[in-house]
């Protein structure tokens, strides 16, 4: 295996694509962030990075809040609208299509076609260099209820999500597996459900062949 060795960059890839809603002063804007990420699980925190000289940056930054709303294929060109406009040109959500909605704990909006809506208050600003990162407690989380079943389960894999790439969109490919599939016993898949043996084969055979579709 031949490796080539490049100079520093950024190539942890894919990476989540979400556009960061905020406002002042009655003036609202969508930013497409692809910088993001969960940092801490209690209290709930994530973060997103943002170079100061984008228009909402200073939003941001003076108010203290957002919010992160996923993207899912439908979403995905207003999602690029949003990344390549400046809110000093243009009103994102005018041009898009994209529906405002109240937040419940801060004046910024929510995106209204989104599945899923993270109301977010910044803790911290950490001065990166190129992008200064916002770290920033979840406050309140907004789901889809046409993401729920009958029980109120959430399955937000339904919703198409997209991820971002080296600069392309993609969506997400098939299921693989299920966090702790790679040390469960063979003949039970990663949800726990025993399989159904199949005529003339091992239970660990048919497992493989049903996961991983080898014949």
């Amino acid at each position: 295996m031949e490796k080539e060795l490049w100079k520093p960059g950024n190539m942890l890839y894919p990476l989540p694509v979400v556009m960061v809603s905020c406002a002042e002063d009655g003036k609202k804007n969508i930013i497409t962030v692809a910088w993001t990420g969960t940092v801490c699980t209690n209290p709930p925190m994530l973060s997103i990075s943002v170079r100061p000289e984008r228009f909402s940056y200073g939003m941001i930054a003076r108010t203290g809040e957002f919010v992160v709303n996923l993207t899912t294929e439908k979403l995905v060109r207003a999602c690029d609208y949003c990344g390549v406009k400046s809110g000093r040109d243009v009103d994102k959500f005018q041009e898009t299509g994209l529906s405002p909605c109240p937040s419940a704990y801060v004046g910024a909006p929510l995106i209204g076609e989104s599945p899923v809506n993270i109301e977010c208050r910044v803790k911290d600003i950490v001065k990166l260099g190129s992008h200064d990162m916002f770290l920033a407690e979840v406050l309140g989380v907004h789901v889809d209820r046409a993401y729920q079943d009958e029980k109120g389960k959430f399955d937000i894999n339904r919703a198409g999500l997209v991820v971002y790439s080296h600069g392309e969109y993609y969506g997400l490919g098939n299921l693989l597996g299920s966090f702790g599939y790679s040390v469960k016993k063979p003949g039970r898949h990663a949800g726990g459900q025993q399989h159904k043996k199949t005529a003339g084969q091992s239970r660990p055979t048919a497992w493989r062949q049903k996961k991983y579709g080898r014949k």
